[in-house]
């Protein structure tokens, strides 16, 4: 008998060797190997039957990017973060490991990174969004090291726990772009785990922290505002509103920010000098989305906000991250969306009369303050209002909700999301807080 290690080997050779021999046609294709894409594509593979689905995804490691923070943390291993590609790939579905170059949705066809094409009847956009590093002057050539990091990278988000353990003194800068990105938590909370590390270290007098947001909110909910704001304020930690990070001087340790929104310090530039910087890069939409049919004017894939179809191309759908439903771009979200998109999706396929399901915005950001300390945010992006799952106040810092994010949802996330079988805590929220009191 194979062991698993050598069985994965093999099924991950055999599965590129047979992706990329044979492109063709498929009745759904889905573009991205994600948690959005891997939950449509686990379900409509099993409902259309096996090779009917394909997968385009170029990469080989699957990163549950929520567990990022715990990296840049300290507080997990970079190795509980991803897993092979191979081994989480619907087995009735086709992976064609390559990366979408153009998309015809005229002709119904993907042009592929090789030049192959690929036609389909139906189309699922589940592309994520793209890091823009180079759209900081400065920050390609000074990221991974003279103290630069971020959690958003595979690739830098080690160097956040190496670089915040070499602190003693000075500026650590924590920054949020003006564009749309995932997770939009995620910039300030590696600013509570740097504040809860340099305690511990008995330097936190020796150490501002400065979080820097282009924004004109620390968070887009008030409820959840008002929290984070106590929080930042309890903590010591001097948030600046409406500053958009625009260059990186990694030799002389120095950032530079433009004011934005319309004060009278709007349009000019601050420039401080910091001992570590962690850069939440600005992000936009992937070109071979950008520059299709399927865009809005953003770049984003035009779907209709409750149905998640495409508001010009009957046949497409899209998910998560790269589609243009105004909501947190959050893997709850993701999760909720698949639902919808799923049933919607199946029902035109099999020409079924049911009634379409409606997306109502849901999102989750989990906002973690410390080792065993986070506010769980939960609300629909369309409303701004709070849609919380559980009978406690989830603005108030809960171990308990820590332990969920930790410990439970990476679990779920791996054994249940990627299958296509969790689609959101909707179902708990009936008896966990059967009320909706908070």
């Amino acid at each position: 008998m194979l062991a698993l290690g050598t069985r994965s080997v093999l099924r991950h050779r055999w599965t590129r060797f047979a992706s990329t021999a044979a492109p063709s046609s498929y009745k759904l294709v889905v573009i991205g190997g994600g948690a959005s894409g891997l939950a449509v594509s686990s379900t409509l593979s099993e409902k259309l039957g096996k090779n009917e689905v394909a997968v385009v995804e170029p990469a080989t490691r699957h990163y549950q990017q929520p567990l990022f923070t715990f990296v840049g943390g300290g507080l997990k291993s970079f190795g509980d973060t991803y897993r092979p590609m191979a081994d989480v790939m619907p087995p009735n579905a086709q992976w064609i490991n390559q990366a979408a170059a153009t998309v015809d949705p005229e002709a119904n066809t993907i042009t592929l990174a090789d030049g192959s094409t690929v036609s389909y009847e139906y189309l699922v956009v589940a592309a994520g969004i793209e890091l823009n590093f180079a759209g900081v002057k400065g920050l390609e050539s000074a990221i991974g090291k003279n103290g630069v990091a971020s959690n958003y990278s595979p690739k830098y988000v080690e160097k956040t726990f190496e670089f915040l353990q070499n602190v003693r003194q000075g500026n650590a800068l924590f920054t949020m772009p003006a564009t749309p990105i995932k997770c939009a938590g995620a910039p300030q909370k590696i600013a509570y785990l740097a504040d809860e590390l340099f305690r511990e270290k008995g330097i936190r007098d020796n150490v501002a922290i400065n979080y820097y947001t282009a924004l004109g909110k620390i968070f887009a909910v008030d409820k959840y505002a008002d929290a984070m704001n106590a929080v930042a304020k309890s903590r010591n930690i001097n948030v600046n509103l409406f500053h958009d990070l625009v260059e990186v001087d990694g030799s002389a340790k120095k950032a530079t920010f433009k004011v934005l929104g319309s004060g009278p310090a709007a349009g000019e530039s601050v420039t401080v000098p910091y001992e570590f910087l962690h850069v939440t890069p600005p992000m936009k939409p992937f070109d071979f989305i950008k520059n299709s049919a399927l865009a809005n004017t953003a770049g984003f894939v035009d779907v209709n906000q409750y149905t998640l179809q495409h508001n010009r191309f009957a046949n497409v759908y899209a998910i998560g991250d790269c589609s243009s439903l105004p909501t947190s771009k959050t893997a709850a979200a993701a999760a909720a969306q698949s639902h919808i998109l799923k049933h919607n999706l199946l029902a035109q396929i099999q020409g079924s009369d049911k009634p379409a399901l409606e997306y109502t915005g849901y999102t989750s950001c989990p906002l973690v303050t410390g080792k065993h300390k986070l506010v769980l945010a939960e609300f629909s992006g369309y409303s701004g209002q709070p849609h919380e799952t559980f009978f406690f106040n989830q603005a108030n810092e809960h171990a308990f909700s820590y332990w969920l994010t930790a410990d439970v949802l990476p679990s779920i996330y791996w054994n249940s999301m990627l299958k296509g079988t969790w689609t959101g805590p909707s179902a708990i929220r009936k008896f966990a807080n059967p009320t909706s009191s908070n």
